[in-house]
């Protein structure tokens, strides 16, 4: 009777039933046969979630990244990575590197990255010569940069779910999210080398043009930059930095860039909503779920379980990360990292491991689980937009899988890499 809920969570994950149902099917009936806890209590339970301060700062900036898609932003960060790499062997596909790279500290969503290349670039690397296959397969795998790049959501989940620092979380995303778009900038040329593809340009850009460009980007890319900072000095809490970037969105697409039309605001706060709600309905999930656990001492004893196991915190990383590649393999990568990093965050501090550090590696993993077979999100996004088969897609993205495993055990055992700006920035814990 104690772990029931959870044999038969898993049963209805692998058949397809989406996480937050999968959750609530099975933690009402527990929760109902047990006399001691009313109906009423599961209600609050669901709700509780919904009722976090700390939490609105994700419908906030999943709000701000609508915005940032219509103000014109995405435009004058494309222009700005075409004039410093456009003219390179492989140019679009490093284009395609750096504007996920960008874009991750404007939307910090990599579905909304996604759905943006495969609309904007796609079909320029498909003009000048790049497989419809490959352009898919980078296009999907650089969006898994976005996400851990200042402010990604994950990261901010995962510092409300653990009691962690926000801004050390935000700040520590920086050296990880650019280790891996140079790993794949690497990986771009040397596949683009091997088959002929060409740059937009055959010359590097001018100076003065490439400056005037950045003057122009340079509204979008102080945004980041302006949250860590407004964080580190008190300026706001993460809630109130989130209501900030969507102001500033608001204002620099209609008065800056004069790109954003308010006639669009409702189509605008559409969208919003309707990528809130899941985020959402899964937490409020998660949060009876994690009732459950808590119910049954679940995180405690499996706190003694695996320091039993091992008291050896590399190996006890090492394993973390074979199970959230597994998980992710079959499972929403937001509804895994909810479930799992309340459950091992005892556990992590109890081996003396920096939580932020930790938290990074987590965020890092599951962010990769949306590109990899068979349930990875992005690529069933990617070739949805594209209409094209999703295994054609698989076979060019193996080796961008690889790279970003490879990055993901560097940051994994060089906890510089992501301890090195928040200690940077707020002192060592």
């Amino acid at each position: 009777m104690t772990i029931w809920p959870i044999i038969g969570a898993l049963i209805l994950f692998f058949l397809g039933v989406p996480c937050a149902f999968a959750m609530m099917m099975v933690c009402i009936p527990y929760f109902l046969m047990d006399p001691y806890i009313s109906a009423t209590v599961i209600a609050q339970k669901l709700l509780a979630s919904c009722e976090s301060q700390s939490l609105m700062a994700i419908p906030f900036f999943i709000t701000a990244g609508a915005i940032m898609n219509y103000s014109g932003i995405s435009e004058k960060l494309m222009e700005f990575a075409d004039g410093l790499v456009g003219h390179l062997t492989g140019g679009l596909g490093h284009v395609n590197v750096l504007i996920s790279t960008l874009m991750g500290g404007i939307s910090g969503s990599g579905a909304a990255d996604c759905a943006m290349e495969c609309k904007v670039l796609v079909p320029e690397m498909l003009k000048y010569g790049y497989s419809k296959p490959y352009s898919a397969a980078i296009t999907a795998a650089t969006a898994c940069i976005t996400p851990i790049i200042p402010p990604g959501i994950n990261l901010i989940l995962f510092a409300c779910m653990c009691e962690c620092s926000v801004g050390r979380l935000l700040a520590a995303g920086y050296v990880p999210g650019l280790l891996l778009a140079v790993a794949f900038l690497v990986l771009n040329y040397v596949i683009s080398k091997k088959r002929h593809y060409v740059g937009a340009r055959k010359k590097m850009m001018p100076g003065k043009q490439l400056l005037r460009l950045f003057l122009q980007a340079a509204w979008a890319l102080f945004l980041p930059f302006g949250l860590i900072m407004a964080l580190r000095f008190g300026v706001c809490t993460a809630t109130e930095g989130g209501v900030l970037m969507a102001f500033y969105s608001l204002f620099v697409g209609k008065f800056i860039y004069k790109k954003l039309d308010l006639k669009k605001l409702p189509q605008i706060m559409t969208e919003a909503v309707t990528s809130t709600a899941p985020v959402m309905l899964i937490l409020c999930a998660a949060n009876l779920f994690s009732y459950y656990m808590s119910w049954e001492t679940i995180p405690s004893q499996l706190t003694q379980l695996l320091l039993n196991f091992t008291s050896n915190k590399y190996l006890f990383l090492l394993l973390c990360n074979i199970l959230f590649l597994i998980v992710g393999c079959f499972m929403d990568a937001m509804a895994a990292m909810i479930v799992i990093a309340p459950l091992l965050a005892p556990v992590v501090r109890a081996l003396g491991i920096d939580i932020t550090h930790f938290g990074l590696m987590m965020c890092f993993n599951v962010g990769l689980a949306a590109i990899t077979p068979p349930f990875g999100t992005y690529i069933f996004m990617v070739s949805g937009l594209l209409k094209m088969k999703t295994s054609e897609m698989i076979k060019e993205i193996w080796p961008f899988i690889a790279v970003a495993v490879a990055v993901l055990l560097l940051i994994t055992y060089v906890p510089g890499f992501s301890t090195f700006i928040p200690n940077l920035m707020y002192g060592t814990n």
